[in-house]
């Protein structure tokens, strides 16, 4: 079979790669910016592997990357409906209404966002889990509330959880996560 991931061809045979990184930040989550650190410099590997989404370069935290084009399709597009949790910190004590508000979606560029799981954590941390990720969505609907992002940290992708894994680090996901991650692609 031939398989083209990104404009690129994969060999058959090829390695497919799955790999968990915690981004820090400041670094760009794209394959290629002029001047800036991105996420592939912290990756030391022979294959070529591609960022599944992005997290804007004040966010840090969980990025999953890898070469096999099925899977970052399937998990970059929203239709698929797969969960991204993030750990908020804003600037100022956040209301329970405006907690609400942000769990049943707020008009973002004439589009409302979709429905999302918030819980309290402090009076100025929260979690979220979204199933869609606009540019900067988190940070404009908190905005959109009357409140300021300080901290923005991805905790989760689907299955795949951070966990302790250091700023800048990275590492394989494992035969458990790799699975859960293909049971994901059947459904």
């Amino acid at each position: 079979d031939r398989v083209d991931f990104k404009g690129k061809r994969v060999e058959a045979g090829e390695e497919l790669l799955y790999i968990a990184i915690n981004k820090p930040e400041g670094v760009v989550t794209s394959c290629s910016q002029k001047n800036e650190k991105i996420i592939l410099d912290l990756i030391d590997l022979k294959q070529r592997v591609y960022p599944v989404g992005r997290l804007d370069k004040n966010s840090t935290g969980l990025l999953l990357v890898t070469n096999d084009g099925e899977l970052h399709q399937r998990l970059s597009h929203p239709s698929f409906n797969h969960e991204k949790e993030y750990d908020v910190s804003v600037a100022r004590p956040i209301s329970h209404d405006a907690l609400r508000r942000l769990g049943k979606g707020l008009s973002l560029s004439g589009k409302k966002t979709r429905p999302a799981v918030v819980k309290r954590i402090s009076s100025k941390r929260f979690r979220i889990i979204l199933k869609e990720g606009r540019n900067r969505q988190i940070r404009r609907m908190v905005e959109k509330v009357g409140n300021r992002v300080v901290r923005l940290k991805r905790i989760r992708v689907s299955n795949i959880k951070l966990g302790k894994l250091s700023e800048g680090k990275w590492r394989h996901l494992t035969g458990a996560e790799k699975k859960g991650l293909k049971e994901l692609m059947e459904k």
